[in-house]
């Protein structure tokens, strides 16, 4: 019986959709025997604990803490819930806020960790984890052997979970007293960047572009994303050039993605980029060198000039 707590992740009083990738994950790691549970924490938990009451979870904890901001004061309270709630797991999504939260979690419980997995399977009752390895090139099997553990959960690999019916109970639970670390951070404010795009990380469709757009990186590719309400990624190359803000960055240091449709504009696919998309379902390559390593995973590639190919396709799917 493995029993597992899944830490929300808010943004804005809503919990956000990454969450549902730990939710699948619980799904399958508890289809051997065990339950799962969700813990909402943060200011106006309570409403917003409502919203995964119908995912399957034994309970939804939510903890009302206005000052639940920053890692140091979550950290905490989620440590105490897994010490009294009897769990044997705590998951997160390997988002920013997951990533940041679950080593400090781990080290509080003096539990085991798994990063970034990809994964999970029971074998005889311990749950053993699939995690990427050498820049996604190589899967490895782990097994923690402490008894309480720590796992981070890629996106990419673990679908959103869909409603599964019922209503989960809501319990409200008390957040635990802050440690001295938290006295030494505090919280100014979020500066988050404003688009009417889809976030790249829940998006259906992405349009990624390369270096090789230069100064013309909007103009091309902006028509395109706007036509199939896409988010706009870039690789790493484009992003130090200037053409590209950094919080677009797809690949093993930027976002790693796996949407339904992947757009890679004038990107040669280094080993780099491909760790951050090629989970995609469908993969389209533009590039003008037919040799390009994109091409090796590209489920469609056309060897092009981009700046031709590109408003021809917007032309043709605005005729259409």
């Amino acid at each position: 019986m493995t029993n597992i707590l899944i830490v929300a992740e808010l943004h804005e009083g809503k919990v956000r959709k990454s969450t549902h990738s730990s939710i699948t994950f619980a799904r399958q790691a508890g289809a051997a025997g065990g339950t799962f549970s969700i813990v909402v924490i943060g200011g106006g938990a309570a409403a917003a604990a409502a919203e995964v009451t119908g995912y399957g979870a034994a309970k939804v904890l939510a903890v009302e803490d206005p000052t639940a901001t920053v890692c140091e004061r979550i950290a905490p309270t989620v440590a105490a819930l897994v010490k009294s709630g009897g769990f044997d797991v705590v998951a997160v999504t390997a988002s920013s806020f997951g990533k940041d939260i679950a080593p400090r979690i781990a080290a509080k419980l003096g539990a085991g960790y798994a990063p970034d997995i990809s994964g999970v399977k029971d074998d005889g009752g311990k749950l053993v984890y699939r995690r990427p390895v050498y820049a996604g090139n190589a899967y490895a099997s782990c097994r923690l052997t402490t008894a309480l553990q720590v796992v981070s959960v890629r996106q990419s690999e673990f679908t959103a979970a869909e409603p599964s019916g019922g209503a989960s109970p809501v319990e409200a639970a008390q957040p635990a007293a802050p440690d001295a670390a938290a006295a030494r951070v505090e919280f100014l404010g979020l500066e988050a960047a404003k688009s009417e795009r889809p976030d790249l990380g829940e998006a259906r469709v992405i349009v990624s572009g390369g270096r090789a757009l230069k100064e013309k990186f909007a103009e091309v590719l902006d028509p395109l994303a706007n036509l199939l309400n896409a988010a706009v990624g870039a690789s790493r190359a484009a992003c130090d050039a200037g053409y590209a803000p950094p919080e677009l960055q797809v690949g093993q240091t930027g976002r790693v993605v796996a949407p339904q449709l992947y757009f890679a504009i004038g990107i040669s696919g280094a080993i780099q980029h491909l760790a951050g998309m090629k989970g995609s379902k469908v993969i389209v390559a533009v590039n003008k060198d037919a040799e390009a390593p994109i091409f090796q995973v590209a489920d469609y590639g056309l060897v092009a000039d981009l700046f031709v190919a590109i408003p021809e396709l917007v032309k043709q799917l605005q005729a259409g």
